[in-house]
């Protein structure tokens, strides 16, 4: 029975495998005939199956771009990065569809410190970190059994300062990766999708406008209160906007 069971299910596999693929096939063919509505169509086809890449979400962003919505291309551009933080394609549509927005907002400056710091960490995600701790792990391994099993005195001390190495960036890249990770968590981007969107100083609709912010802008959430969202802007600034305003990228 449980045989017929793993057989029933490792059949549904590569039929949905064959269908995502089908339907991504078809998503590029109708982009690179200029029909992006369609592509578009295709590809959330396949993010409502419960799968996701940044090669997908990252031509989601094209597509969007093409068709001059602005704040879906920035969300897929971003979500694409969240998966795959350096690449540098990404980067640069992104930057791209930034300057089609409307708010121009100074980032407030790191110190030097603080910027290589966070270079380092977000060079790699954290999961990414993790892969790299477990193949240093092994390695780590891997040469001290040599080490062991060397008979000459130069070849047991290279194993031994390889292995000592190796246990060192591990150890390194685990602390990268729950660093990352924590970051990750705490860090709760969104991007504005309203046309127009007002951010009041208080979480109700009758207090003072604060600011507006308009499609495509990213925030960052700090709170929530009866449909409204604390958020903080690239200059420091925080406000109240509507919860309808607003999507969250992580999401999945």
């Amino acid at each position: 029975m449980k045989k017929i069971l793993f057989i029933v299910t490792l059949l549904i596999g590569i039929a949905a495998f064959a269908q995502n693929k089908a339907l991504f096939d078809r998503a590029t063919e109708s982009y690179n005939g200029g029909e992006y509505q369609a592509a578009v169509d295709s590809y959330l086809e396949i993010l409502e199956e419960g799968k996701h890449s940044p090669e997908l979400y990252y031509n989601l962003g094209n597509a969007y771009y093409k068709l001059n919505q602005i704040a879906p291309s920035i969300y897929y551009y971003e979500k694409a990065l969240l998966l795959k933080p350096n690449d540098s394609e990404i980067k640069n549509n992104l930057s791209y569809a930034r300057n089609m927005t409307l708010d121009a907002i100074e980032t407030m400056p790191e110190t030097g410190f603080a910027k290589i710091y966070n270079s380092l960490l977000g060079y790699l995600s954290f999961d990414q970190w993790a892969y790299v701790a477990v193949v240093f792990v092994v390695l780590f391994v891997l040469l001290y059994i040599a080490f062991y099993y060397f008979r000459y005195a130069s070849r047991k001390r290279s194993a031994f300062v390889l292995s000592i190495v190796s246990l060192f960036i591990a150890i390194l890249s685990l602390v990268f990766a729950y660093l990352e990770y924590n970051a990750f968590n705490a860090d709760r981007p969104a991007i504005v999708f309203a046309q127009e969107s007002s951010v009041k100083s208080e979480p109700n609709k009758k207090s003072q406008e604060a600011f507006a912010l308009h499609a495509g802008t990213k925030v960052i959430i700090l709170d929530a209160l009866n449909g409204w969202k604390k958020i903080r802007i690239a200059d420091g600034t925080t406000g109240w906007i509507s919860s309808e305003d607003i999507k969250v990228l992580k999401d999945f």
